[in-house]
């Protein structure tokens, strides 16, 4: 059994054992994307039952020419949590971006991703950035105002003050007269939402399984995974999907030399995601220095597409 030195642990190993030890076990939804989590995640996004990624990304074919007026021609991309960047050509093709700066946790597949972006679009400076968003980042200089990218309501896997804190990070780091093109999933019929993050053909509870194969993996885990359920439940008085990992079973195991017990139906709290209306995704984006431009759904109100200025900026790009 692989025994692991708590003090040389990085900030994975650090944040599992800590979610293990909450009287509600808890893991931080970052800790999903290693390889194979973002090329399930990827597999998600495909799927019927998961509208955020077609709708976001008719929303962004439709409006085109609003986002070169409104999210500012000729400037600089930054994307937030990039992944395989299925939506980014639409967004750099309608601003003409000079550069592209991918951030993405999972550095393999922001490589690739990286790799084949510039295969396509070979007269665009592409600039990975292997980090994570949620901790302080340092970007290249750029001249001239930057435009932000934040798509697929990742914004939701927050709760409101760190949703909060995260925004005004990006804030800082795009600097003066920045523009954020962001996603924000809708409230809508909570049958929609269950489904949708619990498919028919099983992809998102290998997604969410994954993440104990990646504790056995790297952090010396004894975990029963087959002991284990994916579930995903709407809370409408917190207004968010949450998904969990339900022991089947009482059992114990370890993870980098520690022990740990649950019985069954105790659960490992995995993600949340909340869901916006028009008026408390206007406030969030004040709370947190940015002032609304537009916005824009689909007739079924499934998706909203939002494009912000920097507070203390002119409206103009």
């Amino acid at each position: 059994m692989l025994e692991t030195d708590t003090d040389v642990l990085d900030d994975f190993g650090e944040a599992v054992l800590n979610g293990l030890s909450l009287p509600q076990k808890a893991i931080p939804a970052r800790y999903f994307y290693d390889r194979r989590g973002s090329e399930l995640f990827e597999e998600i996004t495909r799927l019927p039952e998961y509208y955020p990624t077609r709708t976001e990304t008719d929303l962004l074919r439709v409006h085109a020419g609003d986002l070169a007026r409104l999210a500012g021609y000729g400037r600089t991309l930054v994307e937030f949590g990039a992944g395989s960047a299925t939506k980014t050509p639409l967004l750099l093709t309608a601003i003409a971006a000079p550069t592209y700066v991918p951030i993405d946790i999972s550095g393999e597949f922001l490589n690739d991703s990286a790799a084949a972006l510039k295969k396509r679009y070979p007269t665009v400076q592409v600039l990975p950035v292997i980090g994570d968003f949620t901790k302080s980042l340092v970007l290249p200089r750029f001249s001239g105002p930057l435009t932000g990218f934040f798509p697929g309501s990742t914004i939701g896997n927050f709760g409101h003050r760190a949703a909060t804190d995260l925004l005004r990070s990006f804030r800082a780091i795009l600097g003066e007269n920045a523009r954020l093109v962001i996603g924000i999933d809708t409230r809508k019929n909570p049958r929609l939402l269950e489904t949708a993050y619990d498919d028919a053909c099983g992809v998102t509870a290998a997604f969410n399984l994954n993440l104990l194969h990646r504790i056995n993996r790297e952090l010396g885990g004894t975990i029963a995974v087959d002991a284990f359920e994916h579930r995903a439940v709407w809370h409408d008085g917190l207004g968010r999907i949450e998904m969990h990992l339900l022991a089947n079973m009482d059992m114990t195991f370890r993870v980098a030399g520690q022990r740990f017990s649950m019985r069954a139906g105790e659960t490992i709290h995995t993600e949340n995601s909340y869901k916006y209306t028009p008026e408390e995704a206007r406030l969030l984006a004040r709370a947190s220095g940015w002032e609304p431009l537009a916005f824009w759904t689909d007739p079924h109100n499934c998706f909203g597409l939002h494009v912000w200025a920097a507070a203390d900026d002119e409206a103009g790009p």
